[in-house]
């Protein structure tokens, strides 16, 4: 098979090394890729967003099946426009994408279909925010509604913090338009995991579970990022619960946007709050998650061009996945700075005489080469080292020592990613 990756973040490495490796590929193709995925595969710099350079590179490229990674291209209907020129996609279309592109959208159709999730109100000027934070008492979060790159969501603890927040994003447009709406839900406590599944528009399969690290600094201080790091499968997420969440989530989500003409097809992501009245929704993801994707990746088993294949041609009831029977870390190694403000273009140690063992692996989420061709730093989260093992400890004491000998001194990591 042809396959055309969209994407250059670690996610799209870690996804684009599971594909290389499969005996049915035939040709790999990233666009823009990075780096570390150049080592590979070959990338072609077209913008995520440039639906139809894209559509282009597919064509000339003759790719079989385009997998979408990043959330932009499938909210501006990448997939529609593919499909136009009769090109197989995987991912959801520019309607199904809403579930993550419009947080009000999400909220609005779990409540038409009884899917368990906080109250919400969703308001459209700082009068009716105020309204909701006093009726909340200021214990509340508040939500950009469009996409902000994982960043749009303030967790507040007063009515001061959230009126705040509230003229932050409304008022001052710190998430820009994504934020000409916003969410004001109630604070739902718990411990959060993620649900990844896959649909054809009919059938769903589960892939597994991830337990993410949002805030930026350890003890789960700081502000909420993309994600710092990531184990799975989550030790919280039990058999018994995982049905649960299939059952009461998953599974009425994909049956509620077939019954309303936008069958979702691809990558589910829940993320979800294990909750003392049950697992609830916090949020949808149209896509895999960075850094969950780099801790999904290499326990999967089954062959991820298969998955494609089935997925594609509406027979996913014809192929069962399976991971192998371990645990993975990944942990984030960010520009100091991130996520507000932080310093582009730095050169970075060079990564080719690392001696690491070789269940590490280290993959490129923010990098790029000068004109000298050596490594930079192009984005807040630089690199995700993943380190597979028996259990977490196991997986801790590989994955540790391999990022404190990059010797970054303008980088930063969480140092207590598993330790749940």
């Amino acid at each position: 098979m042809n396959i055309l990756v969209i994407g250059g973040g670690g996610r799209e490495h870690a996804i684009s090394l599971c594909l290389q490796k499969s005996p049915l590929i035939k040709k790999l193709v990233v666009a823009p890729g990075n780096p570390g995925i150049a080592k590979f595969a070959e990338c072609i710099n077209i913008a995520i967003d440039d639906i139809e350079g894209q559509c282009n590179l597919a064509k000339k490229v003759k790719s079989d099946v385009v997998f979408i990674g990043p959330e932009l291209p499938l909210v501006l209907g990448l997939k529609d426009k593919l499909e136009e020129y009769g090109i197989k996609a995987f991912g959801p279309s520019k309607q199904a994408a809403q579930l993550e592109g419009s947080k009000s959208f999400a909220r609005d159709f779990c409540l038409r279909h009884n899917i368990p999730q906080p109250k919400f109100k969703c308001c459209s000027n700082l009068k009716e925010a105020k309204k909701e934070i006093k009726k909340l008492n200021g214990y509340c979060v508040v939500k950009a509604d469009g996409l902000a790159a994982g960043k749009g969501v303030i967790i507040c603890e007063n009515i001061d913090d959230a009126i705040n927040a509230s003229r932050q994003i409304l008022e001052q447009k710190k998430f820009g338009k994504a934020g000409d709406r916003i969410l004001i839900e109630e604070r739902i406590t718990g411990i959060e995991a993620s649900l990844f599944a896959v649909s054809d528009g009919n059938n769903v399969a589960l892939i597994g579970s991830a337990q993410d690290h949002k805030r930026a600094f350890d003890n789960n201080k700081g502000p909420n990022t993309g994600g710092m790091g990531a184990v799975s499968p989550s030790p919280y997420v039990t058999e018994e619960l995982t049905n649960k969440i299939m059952k009461n989530i998953i599974l009425p989500t994909i049956e509620g946007m077939k019954s309303e003409k936008m069958p979702y097809e691809g990558i589910l992501y829940a993320g979800i709050m294990l909750t003392k009245d049950g697992p609830k929704v916090i949020e949808f993801n149209c896509r895999f998650g960075d850094p969950e994707t780099q801790v999904l990746i290499p326990l999967l088993k089954t062959d991820l061009v298969e998955i494609l294949q089935k997925a594609t041609t509406k027979n996913l009831d014809k192929i069962k996945i399976e991971l192998i029977d371990k645990t993975s870390i990944t942990v984030v190694i960010a520009s100091n700075g991130y996520p507000d403000k932080f310093e582009k273009n730095q050169i970075l140690p060079q990564l080719d005489q690392l001696k690491k063992p070789n269940d590490i692996i280290i993959y490129h989420s923010g990098t790029g080469l000068d004109k000298k061709n050596r490594l930079i730093a192009t984005g807040g989260r630089v690199f995700s080292v993943t380190s597979t093992g028996k259990n977490i400890e196991d997986c801790r004491n590989k994955v540790y020592p391999c990022i404190e000998a990059i010797k970054w001194e303008k980088g930063f990591y969480r140092k207590d990613i598993g330790n749940l």
